[in-house]
C-alpha cells in the first residue's frame, strides 16, 4: 500500500514546517527527500515513524513494521559490532547471515570489536546492517550516507539498493547525487 501524506500541517511554535504538503511513496519504492536545512525533512520521518504528531492533515498506509537509521547512530557502545545488529535483527536470522552482511559493507575484522572503538564512518554502516535485518515493512534512512568517504558511500548505497528491494524506503539527504547512486524517485520538500 502507497504511503500518502495529505494536506499536512505541521508548526512549532511560530515557525511552519508543512504548509497543506502532500506527497506519496509508493509501496516497494526508493525515495529521496530533498530540500534546505530545516525544511522538513527529518520531521517528516519522525511523523512517519508516529514519535511527531502533526497539527492537522492525514497520513494513511504507514506499515507497522519501521526500521530507520537516524541522524545519530543510535548504538549500544560498549556492545560489539555483531552484538548491535543481533539486538534487533528479524528473529531467525542467524550468526553466519550476520556476519556475511557485516563483511559486504567491509568490517568483517572488527565484528567483536566495541562500537566505541570505531570511527564515525564504521558506526554509521553498522547502523545500516541492523537497520536492514530488522524485520520491516517501511525503511526510513536519515541521512545514511553522511561521513562515509567515497568508497564506502558507494559500498553501503550498494548494500542499501541489495537488501531493501521490494521494501518502501524513504532516504533523506542534503546530496543531488545520492538520488542517481540509489536508484531512487526524487521528493523535493
Amino acid at each position: 500500500m502507497d504511503i500518502r501524506v495529505i494536506n499536512l500541517n505541521k508548526a512549532f511554535g511560530s515557525h511552519v514546517v508543512f504548509k497543506d504538503k502532500s506527497m506519496v511513496f509508493a509501496d516497494g519504492n526508493r525515495t529521496v527527500v530533498m530540500g534546505d536545512s530545516g525544511c522538513g525533512k527529518t520531521t517528516l520521518l519522525r511523523i512517519l515513524m508516529g514519535l511527531e504528531p502533526f497539527d492537522s492533515g492525514e497520513v494513511t498506509g504507514v506499515p507497522e513494521r519501521i526500521s530507520a537509521v537516524f541522524q545519530e547512530d543510535r548504538l549500544f557502545e560498549e556492545f560489539s559490532v555483531e552484538s548491535n545488529i543481533a539486538f534487533a535483527a528479524e528473529k531467525g536470522i542467524t550468526k553466519e547471515t550476520m556476519l556475511r552482511h557485516i563483511a559486504e559493507i567491509g568490517l568483517l575484522e572488527n565484528a567483536y570489536q566495541s562500537i566505541n572503538e570505531l570511527s564515525g564512518g564504521m558506526k554509521r554502516r553498522v547502523a545500516i546492517v541492523r537497520a536492514l535485518l530488522a524485520k520491516k515493512e517501511l525503511l526510513l534512512l536519515d541521512e545514511p550516507l553522511k561521513g562515509l568517504d567515497e568508497q564506502n558511500r558507494d559500498r553501503v548505497a550498494s548494500y542499501i539498493k541489495r537488501h531493501s528491494e521490494g521494501v518502501t524506503t524513504i532516504l533523506v539527504t542534503h546530496d543531488v547525487d545520492e538520488v542517481p547512486l540509489m536508484d531512487a524517485e526524487l521528493v523535493l520538500l
